[in-house]
């Protein structure tokens, strides 16, 4: 008996012979064309490979034929030196550690008002957009070292009742101080970058300014400006170091006091490598997101 399809589809074909995933075969073509894709990765990767280790060796034969390599070695890659001072610069570390995760805060929520205060719209609020614009000139001027001297130093030589003298306390403000500036840019170039639309659509759906900028403008700001804010982070968990001007006993301090007693310089070495150890996954963290951000843009995704 034949069946003849009328087009209706109820037998699940509309006329068309059905035909199962499980039946499909690559052409020749594509696989070729995938079995060259796939030489091609295998030659670049040893390309790679053989032109890394190359110039690793080249590096390293220079840098142990140099004439002075026997100090250098002595003084910056002492074994003993490093053994000792591991401990105390990770025990250090944790003071670091700290410092990133309080000012990190501190420093997006007081970057985030400020870059609010300047993209408020109206003549009655220009003397706090001109505050903030003063604020952001003022601390992305001023060498941040500079900054650190001024705080841990000078509030100390004022002797005001009831302010701390702590230099870790004096040394999280300074950063958050002049962090703040360069996030508070980050957040407005994100505000201003939502299309004016966006607060129009909102405002007619009678959403008020302060809840189409907390619901609508916001939300797409920060989703925008999340690779710039961790450039931000890693940046900031860097000069957490720099606290120790104030005889804060951080990473960096620990290191210092022990080449201080020695004259080695090893465990400076040993603090620069355990911040790298630091830093290196919240720098590749920052790269995925900063990659697939840019391919859900790419393909007109929400962003």
């Amino acid at each position: 008996m034949t069946v003849v399809a009328d087009g209706s589809g109820k037998d699940g074909t509309d006329g068309i012979p059905a035909r199962g995933d499980d039946d499909y075969t690559p052409s020749a073509r594509r696989l070729a064309r995938e079995r060259d894709r796939r030489v091609r990765a295998r030659r670049a990767t040893a390309i790679a490979a053989l032109s890394t280790l190359v110039t690793a060796a080249v590096l390293y034969l220079i840098v142990v034929n140099a004439p002075g390599w026997p100090r250098t070695r002595e003084t910056f890659f002492n074994g003993q030196y490093a053994r000792e001072a591991l401990p105390k610069v990770l025990e250090g570390l944790w003071l670091n550690v700290r410092l990133l995760l309080v000012c990190g805060v501190a420093v997006l929520v007081l970057g985030m008002l400020i870059a609010i205060a300047r993209t408020l719209r109206g003549p009655v609020f220009f003397p706090l957009r001109a505050l903030a614009a003063a604020y952001t000139d003022f601390f992305r001027g001023l060498p941040l070292l500079i900054n650190l001297m001024i705080v841990v130093l000078g509030v100390p030589a004022l002797r005001l009742q009831g302010v701390t003298v702590d230099p870790v306390l004096l040394g999280g403000t300074a950063l958050t101080l002049t962090y703040s500036a360069y996030v508070a840019e980050v957040f407005r170039a994100g505000i201003e970058s939502v299309h004016p639309s966006q607060r129009a659509a909102a405002r007619s759906l009678g959403l008020t300014n302060r809840q189409a900028l907390r619901h609508v403008i916001l939300p797409q700001a920060v989703r925008r400006q999340v690779p710039p804010l961790l450039n931000d982070l890693v940046s900031l968990q860097k000069d957490t170091g720099l606290v120790s001007i104030g005889g804060a006993i951080d990473a960096v301090r620990a290191a210092d006091i022990i080449v201080g007693r020695s004259l080695n310089y090893t465990p400076y070495i040993v603090a620069g490598l355990v911040f790298v150890a630091l830093t290196i996954p919240m720098t590749r963290f920052t790269d995925w997101v900063t990659a697939r951000m840019d391919r859900q843009r790419a393909q007109g995704g929400s962003i």
